[in-house]
């Protein structure tokens, strides 16, 4: 019973620390602007959250990073496996397939 109390105390006491270490969600500072077709209006997204995911409208071309952060395109929807980084004021084309997204490193 002594080693169940000790083994829950560590667990307690190791969770209690990386919640305090973990700092807040920061936002990046900026928008990402998607241009799509010139017959639609540009997507933006404003000060998107660090480790937000976002999937990008199905007839994006062109994204641009107007934030302080890097920004990674991933091929696929839901961000998931490694992504095109996109560093702060540049862009990145897009082929109009619907298949991708973007998060905020």
């Amino acid at each position: 019973m002594k080693l169940v109390s000790s083994i829950v105390s560590v667990f307690t006491a190791a969770a209690v620390t990386v919640l305090i270490s973990a700092g807040p969600v920061h936002a990046a500072t900026g928008e990402i602007i998607v241009f799509t077709t010139e017959f639609e209006e540009i997507t933006v997204y404003q000060d998107p959250a660090s480790g937000s995911c976002r999937r990008l409208p199905a007839t994006a071309h062109t994204v641009i990073n107007r934030t302080d952060a890097d920004v990674f395109i991933h091929a696929g929807t839901s961000c998931f496996g490694p992504g095109v980084q996109v560093a702060p004021d540049r862009g990145w084309h897009a082929p109009p397939s619907g298949m991708f997204s973007i998060s905020v490193d």
